[in-house]
């Protein structure tokens, strides 16, 4: 039973590094992308993160006396630290996607695609359909 247990959970780690890999993918083809205008705000690094997502997230990586500016810029640049941030805010707002059946990677989607409420958007389903075609996860 703790062998099931164990290959269960090893399982879902792959997958949700399946799905941030694949949402790195889509996003910069992850690379650490400078900073760019996406719908009237810039977005920056691996994740295309925007300062909004980064102060969610809990602004990993903030060093003492560093603006969030700088932080989130630096941080959005570093794979380790972006990851981070991806990773809280979907810790953040899982959430709201709590009772629609999706699965963990289509929340996880739709949520950075389309922030907290993602999962209510039809707009993040088109997002949530090229991340599974590359991973074929849930």
């Amino acid at each position: 039973m703790l062998k099931l247990l164990v290959a269960v959970a090893l399982l879902a780690v792959v997958a949700a590094d399946s799905c941030l890999h694949c949402i790195c993918l889509h996003e910069s083809g992850c690379k650490p992308l400078g900073c760019h205008m996406d719908v009237g705000s810039l977005s920056c690094g691996y994740y295309q993160i925007k300062l909004p997502y980064y102060e969610d997230c809990g602004q990993p990586g903030k060093k003492s006396g560093e603006s969030t500016e700088t932080a989130w810029k630096r941080c959005a640049a570093e794979y380790s630290c972006s990851t981070t941030c991806v990773q809280n805010y979907f810790k953040r707002y899982e959430r709201d996607c709590a009772g629609k059946g999706f699965g963990t990677c289509e929340q996880m989607s739709r949520i950075h695609n389309g922030g907290p409420s993602g999962c209510s958007y039809a707009s993040t389903a088109g997002y949530w359909a090229a991340i599974h075609k590359c991973c074929g996860c849930k």
